[in-house]
């Protein structure tokens, strides 16, 4: 595994690279507000073999400059996926995308399908409802005070995002980990352009183009996450032809570091089938309570085979 930085038009973008090139597909693996690639660390070693894995940290996030005053849109994140799939060489790939990452993958799936063989989206921002309440009130502040202070804003984010793990000992470490980039001067102005940037605008005008991807599609959701809820989950997988839902119990928000095994799995299955069946569902157990739950198809498609040995099988009923 090894990271390095490419420059796209003036700023470095970091992202490491995993896995094995083989006859799979790349999957390119986007992380979401506020946090970086360090998110899918134990999912990658869970990826079947024959892939070549690539971890992005998005303009501004992780190890990736500072915006200096680029969009920080969905669709100007997705364009710089793009450049940089571009720069490896990699024409098509499966994207999976969490929390913010998956409006990325969602605004690369519709502006260039071409380039999206599957998707796999995780606890992702999808219509309306988010941000959350507490980042909306340092919004709305920002609109009328025109002043925020910076440390204000990154305690109450650090009591909000604890709320999306399962695991607190977790929590802990990840948290400070991804709010360190944002801790000096410099990082409270750009946390500050982040703040800014989101808009469920965004979502909610993909959200009338959703039926038109045709991507194979998996939806992964924490049963219990309190950000995004499982209705918006069943409600992105329902507008997506095709799509699956795969529902992991006793998880919160942070499901790739709470319950990498599902994930990976959920993806893995994505790479390797055209579409799920009516009647295949799995169970796993979750990191947390060891409790089990289901994946099931939205829509009607073709049966898969070649599932992973310990999944479990049944009717959807």
């Amino acid at each position: 595994m090894r990271g390095e930085f490419i420059d796209l038009d003036g700023v470095r973008l970091y992202y490491y690279a995993a896995g094995t090139r083989g006859v799979g597909e790349p999957v390119v693996f986007l992380h979401g507000f506020p946090t970086s690639g360090h998110l899918w660390t134990d999912v990658i070693p869970l990826m079947p073999a024959g892939h070549r894995l690539v971890v992005i940290d998005l303009l501004g996030y992780g190890r990736s400059d500072p915006p200096h005053g680029r969009s920080l849109t969905l669709r100007a994140h997705a364009e710089r996926v793009v450049a940089l799939m571009d720069a490896l060489g990699i024409q098509q790939a499966c994207i999976a995308g969490h929390d913010l990452g998956g409006g990325v993958a969602q605004a690369l799936a519709i502006d260039f399908p071409a380039r999206v063989t599957r998707l796999a989206l995780i606890d992702s921002v999808a219509f309306t409802g988010w941000p959350t309440r507490d980042v909306r009130l340092a919004r709305t502040l920002l609109r009328v005070t025109g002043k925020v202070p910076p440390r204000w804003v990154l305690a109450v984010l650090r009591a909000d995002l604890e709320r999306g793990y399962t695991d607190a000992s977790r929590a802990v470490h990840s948290i400070d980990r991804y709010l360190r980039p944002f801790t000096s001067d410099e990082g409270r102005s750009v946390f500050m352009q982040h703040l800014r940037a989101l808009d469920a605008r965004e979502t909610r005008v993909m959200s009338q183009r959703l039926s038109e991807i045709a991507a194979p599609t998996a939806v992964i959701w924490g049963a219990s996450d309190p950000f995004l809820s499982l209705k918006l989950g069943r409600r992105l997988a329902s507008a997506i032809p095709g799509a699956t839902l795969e529902i992991v119990p006793g998880v919160r928000h942070f499901t790739p570091e709470d319950a990498p095994r599902p994930v990976a799995d959920g993806i893995a299955a994505v790479v390797g089938r055209r579409r799920l069946g009516p009647w295949i569902s799995r169970r796993y157990p979750s990191r947390s309570n060891g409790s089990c739950g289901a994946i099931a198809p939205s829509s009607m498609s073709s049966a898969l085979s070649g599932w992973t040995a310990w999944s479990t099988r049944r009717r959807v009923r």
